[in-house]
């Protein structure tokens, strides 16, 4: 591992980061004539974008990916230029960004709320890379800043002043909140600034709403593309494979010791087991969370892509084959029994993002893991219409919520038996 990391520079790591959006923008610029995926590009900068909007059904599989693969790589750049040193948050952060390009994010409505980081470091007088990170998953409440700038009747200046004004107050307060939450689910949850944007975004969507100012449901969502996109999928996932064992002869052995571990919140692959050893974990993460979508029959689109994208984000920094397994197969056992099928919009996106959780399983067991799963599906689909989809990382709240309701009962009865065997003092 030590020759790894001689060999591997950092520009390298960064490079092979590009190759993330530039896959996806030189595919956007084939599945899309140019003339369409202008048009495409602004009608998603105007459609109101909270959830569920999918990218591709209202501007074109190219206008979405050109879109996901500019902002990411201006992110890459961002994080390049201001001497950040690659780990695996760089890694979760970046797929993060693309995936939720792809149905949520684009590349007019993330900046307020970075402004309100950048201005957090400055009033604290430390360098804006301690929060960057923060402020790149913060941009789940990008919506919000699209929201504002759609009200009606309010002239074009005050409509920008007041987005700036709420994402400078959305970034202020992110990084504060997320140290705080973090202590209430222990790392359980693996969206931790998902769980702390779920509370800002129903707090602000309160105060709209006592405004009059209210938000209608939303689900915009393609079909029909799942053949191009396996494809696509499939290829990129096995070229993360191949790199990562081309650089490491020894990343597939390596690749075990990621099994045994956890995946508690704070865990970084990258730093703990190498690049080249993340990049297979990833890919191999890759592939089952697509393979798993077409096995239960659900679509291929923006939001499953988006989920599949944080699966094998996360694949850096906690999850793996052994720990989302179990959490995924409780939300599906949960279709079974419930009144929804896993192959409407929100269960196959609960399906993906309910790995969050994974730590639970890779604690506590594969039992833990599935009834986590199952009780996530419930609280997940029932959750977001505190604040009318506004948080793109709903799955976050609630599996701050399950984690918090779960782990200390988990642990209460670890320590009854604990107790039982004499192993634990009374």
């Amino acid at each position: 591992m030590l020759k790894q990391h001689r060999t591997m520079t950092r520009k390298k790591k960064f490079l092979y980061l590009t190759l993330l959006p530039a896959y996806f923008l030189i595919a956007g610029l084939f599945l899309q004539p140019l003339p369409d995926i202008y048009r495409g590009l602004i009608t998603i900068l105007k459609e109101p974008d909270f959830l569920i909007t999918d990218y591709i059904a209202i501007g074109g599989i190219g206008a979405a990916f050109i879109n996901a693969g500019i902002l990411t790589l201006v992110c890459i750049g961002i994080l390049y230029f201001l001497n950040m040193e690659m780990d695996g948050h760089t890694i979760t952060s970046i797929f993060l960004m693309m995936g939720f390009s792809l149905f949520g994010k684009n590349i007019l409505n993330i900046w307020a709320i970075l402004f309100g980081v950048w201005c957090y470091a400055r009033y604290h007088k430390v360098s804006v890379s301690k929060y960057i990170y923060v402020g790149f998953y913060g941009t789940c409440l990008s919506p919000i800043i699209t929201q504002i700038m759609q009200l009606p009747e309010v002239p074009p200046a005050l409509k920008l002043i007041l987005s700036l004004l709420a994402g400078a107050v959305i970034g202020f307060v992110l990084p504060p909140l997320s140290t705080h939450v973090f202590y209430l689910h222990k790392g359980y949850s693996l969206y931790n600034v998902g769980f702390s944007s779920g509370i800002i975004a129903t707090v602000i969507i309160s105060v709209f709403k006592s405004f009059g100012l209210e938000t209608e449901s939303r689900l915009i969502w393609s079909t029909g593309n799942d053949r191009i996109f396996a494809v696509l999928l499939f290829v990129f996932f096995l070229l993360m494979i191949a790199l990562g064992r081309f650089h490491s002869p020894t990343a597939f052995s390596q690749f075990r010791a990621i099994l045994k571990s956890s995946g508690l919140g704070g865990t970084d692959y990258v730093q703990e087991d190498g690049f080249s050893t993340a990049l297979v974990n990833m890919g191999i993460n890759g592939i089952v969370a697509t393979a798993f979508v077409l096995l239960v029959g659900g679509d291929l689109n923006g939001p499953t892509i988006g989920g599949i994208f944080t699966v094998v984000g996360f694949g850096a920094t906690g999850k793996h084959v052994r720990n989302i397994l179990p959490v995924m197969m409780g939300v599906w056992l949960a279709s079974l029994t419930k009144t929804w099928n896993i192959t409407d919009p929100s269960p196959i996106i609960t399906l993906l993002f309910s790995t969050t959780l994974a730590p639970i399983a890779g604690e506590f067991g594969v039992i833990a893991g599935i009834i986590a799963g199952f009780l996530h599906s419930s609280v997940a689909m029932n959750v977001g219409i505190i604040y009318g989809g506004m948080n793109l990382y709903n799955n976050g709240f609630a599996g701050g919520i399950v984690a918090a309701f779960m782990v200390p009962i988990i642990q209460s009865i670890e320590d009854r038996k604990a107790r039982a065997k004499g192993t634990m003092p009374l």
